[in-house]
């Protein structure tokens, strides 16, 4: 079936940092004709904006108060994903360990989660032959009705050898411990909590090399869409 004649799919691609959910979820897109969104970056973006701005990330209310302020504009094309924050191209900047330190504060405020989220569900709903989405609550909260869910799980060992093998030479042991304690921020927050959507496909890949985890899911968006 052409990518024209085929009805869009949204798949929801979950899990914590280090499981290869934005490799994975770039791939699968790439190779299946459809948009791409990290949701993460988003975050990301509009803490690198209050960063930039001063606002007191310490203090709920004053993150609240501007979380409608910055245009935050994301390209959806798997190839060449961009961000910029009132046209500034921020895709270097939201990396920095600085944001990174920060994005859990700023993401658990439920204004700047009902803000972004909107975006999200923009941009999915606009995706004219479907989209990718990855984060933490996108089977959860952003698009419960997605077509296709899946978690990504890992070991923390596994997951922090990855993420410190991309920090180019981070401590394994630092950034296992960083990875723990973004997971536990992000999980007990009390709007959308990363968490497995009961109908999610979860797939461990400790043991899968990255191309064995990009074959797994779009075979299951291949299911999907065959209406298996």
């Amino acid at each position: 079936m052409e990518n024209g004649a085929a009805k869009p799919v949204i798949v929801a691609i979950d899990g914590p940092s280090g499981t290869g959910k934005s490799s994975t979820s770039k791939a699968v897109a790439a190779q299946l004709g459809l948009s791409y969104l990290d949701t993460g970056a988003q975050y990301r973006a509009i803490t690198w904006w209050m960063v930039n701005n001063g606002i007191d990330l310490t203090d709920p209310t004053a993150i609240a108060a501007v979380a409608g302020k910055p245009e935050i504009v994301s390209g959806t094309d798997p190839a060449h994903p961009t961000i910029t924050v009132d046209g500034v191209d921020v895709s270097g900047p939201i990396r920095t360990q600085d944001v990174t330190s920060k994005v859990s504060a700023v993401s658990a405020v439920p204004e700047v989660r009902t803000r972004i989220t909107e975006l999200q569900r923009s941009l999915a709903s606009s995706a004219e032959a479907g989209i990718v989405v990855e984060g933490r609550d996108i089977g959860t909260t952003v698009l419960p009705d997605a077509d296709l869910k899946v978690f990504l799980t890992a070991s923390a060992e596994a997951r922090a050898a990855r993420r410190s093998g991309e920090l180019k030479g981070a401590d394994v042991n630092a950034t296992r411990e960083a990875l723990l304690q973004r997971d536990a921020a992000d999980s007990t927050r009390k709007t959308s909590p990363l968490a497995k959507a009961g109908d999610a496909v979860e797939v461990d890949t400790t043991e899968l090399t990255l191309a064995q985890v990009i074959e797994c899911v779009v075979t299951l968006v291949e299911e999907k869409r065959a209406g298996k």
